[in-house]
């Protein structure tokens, strides 16, 4: 692991990256100036908040509706929670939109993003990678970004053996020694992509990589397993029920808020018996009548596996507790979370 191989590893990738860089629509084209734009550093720290755990393709149409609807950070900052949340069901990993509101508030009460990673990452929902990622995209400083694609790129390439997590120090440490003074900005997004259309997870495209002559790990005839990866725990199984509380007629159905802090915090949801990943639902009804079981659908989550029942009930009564009545013909601008809109596509599906 020597600095003196960066050179020609970065030239070489940014080489590669000048004639085939992806056309993104929050992406600079390699090579540029960064834009005079007081939004640049916004739409930067809006896409990459989006795309951690999630695909280019998932994001785009997100990022297109968050950057038509709140084009910056400002507009962002002064919208209600529920309109931001509604508008982020669907890309998963809620805490992440809770953050970016919080985020936008603290960035528009400062005047504006800070240009370091230091300030970046005090702000509320930046990591190192994040915080790196942005230092450099959006500010043209040096910066040393690590994600999934860059580790194993990375690990590859310097043929680092050890497990992960272990690793990433070792990991960090490598790619600190390629990333160069200048063009730090392009050379992340290279790396990244050159992890997600070459040096992928199976079956890597060795023969179109532009950095195969330095590659340990290809030396060795075996990239692919690296890097090595922990056995995976498996996950518990849990249960619960969710509730289609419809007025007569079934014109609409009642909606609530889940709490801010916890899974799916802060979005609406239909309600429900109390399920977590710590444990079951109660399966305890919250109206008296006559209630139809409709079936279940499956969620995965970080930290388990859920079955929810979907049970439903045609009533006169108001539930308790805060809520409200949405109507049924608009259930798709709720901005349910998956596992919600799941439900209710299956409410709907035994109706009709």
């Amino acid at each position: 692991m020597t600095a003196s191989i960066s050179p020609t590893i970065s030239g070489n990738l940014l080489d590669w990256y000048d004639r085939g860089a992806r056309d993104l629509p929050w992406r600079n084209p390699p090579g540029r100036a960064l834009p005079d734009d007081p939004a640049w550093p916004y739409r930067v720290w809006l896409s990459e908040v989006m795309l951690q755990q999630t695909t280019v393709v998932a994001v785009k149409p997100y990022f297109a509706k968050f950057t038509q609807v709140w084009p910056t950070v400002e507009a962002l900052a002064a919208a209600p929670d529920d309109d931001v949340m509604a508008a982020w069901a669907g890309l998963g990993y809620y805490s992440r939109a809770r953050n970016l509101v919080k985020c936008a508030r603290a960035v528009a009460e400062r005047g504006g993003f800070p240009d370091t990673e230091a300030e970046l990452r005090a702000l509320p929902g930046l990591g190192d990678y994040t915080a790196a990622a942005i230092a450099a995209i959006a500010f043209g400083r040096r910066a040393v970004v690590v994600d999934a694609n860059v580790e194993r790129v990375v690990a590859r390439l310097f043929a680092i053996a050890e497990p992960l997590p272990g690793a990433r120090k070792a990991i960090r440490a490598a790619t600190a020694t390629i990333t160069p003074e200048h063009r730090a900005g392009d050379f992340a997004q290279a790396m990244m992509d050159l992890g997600s259309h070459v040096c992928t997870t199976r079956s890597p495209l060795c023969l179109l990589c532009p950095l195969a002559g330095d590659c340990e790990g290809r030396k060795a005839g075996e990239p692919e397993r690296l890097p090595v990866k922990p056995p995976k725990k498996q996950v518990p199984e849990r249960s619960g029920t969710a509730f289609w509380i419809t007025r007569a007629r079934g014109t609409h159905v009642w909606l609530v808020t889940r709490p801010a802090q916890g899974m799916l915090g802060g979005m609406r949801a239909l309600p429900d018996d109390g399920w977590s990943a710590q444990g079951d639902g109660s399966g305890k009804v919250p109206l008296a009548g006559e209630w139809r079981r409709l079936g279940a659908v499956r969620h995965g989550f970080t930290h388990a596996a859920l079955t929810l029942e979907v049970q439903a009930l045609e009533t006169l009564s108001q539930p308790r507790g805060a809520g409200q009545w949405w109507p049924v013909d608009r259930i798709g601008e709720a901005g349910l979370a998956t596992l919600f809109a799941k439900a209710a596509r299956l409410a709907l599906a035994a109706r009709d």
